[in-house]
């Protein structure tokens, strides 16, 4: 009986976050060939070729006002400021952006998302720039702002592999304005690589060999 209370206990405690994710129909043959966007208050995906639902994902209270598709997953930002990437089966992980309340109402939320290319998220928001690794949700780095200038997370472009963003400035010359990104951060000459792909746990065999060795 002690197990059974246990049990419903948990299905009637509330979702993090207010997440209600509802699957839709499943077929067995293009069962990962779906389009999310937003619609009603929720993000919807569905099946790219019938346009049958696929699933529902919706938090209670909030409504997307951004959706990014990502290699099979529906990135999206919501009118509270959170960041949830989902692909159709569970919710993958959640980012809270800070100070959202100040900007994103006016804002509208175009522009937050940025995919850089090789697995690397962009949001942009007035005050700096957050990379997310797609994958975990695992932050990979941060740009802030130059003092005085701010972002605008509409304002950018693709140039090949670079994302060229507007920093409007009262006190710069045009070309202090813009600032191009990657997936490791700002473009700049001699910059520190970084490793952005999930780590991978090492061989046990190699670490015993290792061990077997000894200091030399």
């Amino acid at each position: 009986m002690a197990l059974a209370l246990l049990g419903a206990a948990r299905h009637l405690r509330p979702a993090p976050y207010g997440d209600r994710l509802l699957p839709g129909g499943h077929g067995k043959r293009h069962a990962d060939v779906w389009a999310a966007r937003a619609q009603g208050g929720a993000v919807a995906g569905y099946d790219s070729r019938t346009g049958t639902l696929r699933w529902r994902y919706a938090r209670a209270g909030h409504r997307p006002v951004s959706v990014l598709p990502a290699r099979g997953e529906a990135i999206a930002l919501w009118d509270d400021g959170l960041v949830t990437d989902t692909d159709g089966r569970s919710v993958l992980w959640h980012r809270a952006l800070p100070d959202a309340a100040e900007w994103l109402p006016a804002q509208g939320g175009s522009g937050v998302l940025r995919p850089l290319g090789r697995g690397i998220l962009a949001v942009v928001t007035p005050r700096r720039v957050t990379a997310y690794r797609t994958a975990d949700g695992d932050l990979r780095w941060v740009l802030p702002a130059r003092k005085g200038c701010a972002f605008r997370p509409e304002g950018a472009v693709r140039r090949g592999t670079a994302l060229l963003l507007a920093q409007p400035c009262t006190d710069s010359a045009w070309t202090g304005q813009l600032v191009a990104l990657d997936d490791l951060g700002r473009i700049a000459p001699g910059r520190t690589p970084l490793g952005n792909d999930p780590s991978r746990p090492r061989p046990a065999h190699l670490d015993a060999g290792k061990a077997l060795a000894g200091p030399r």
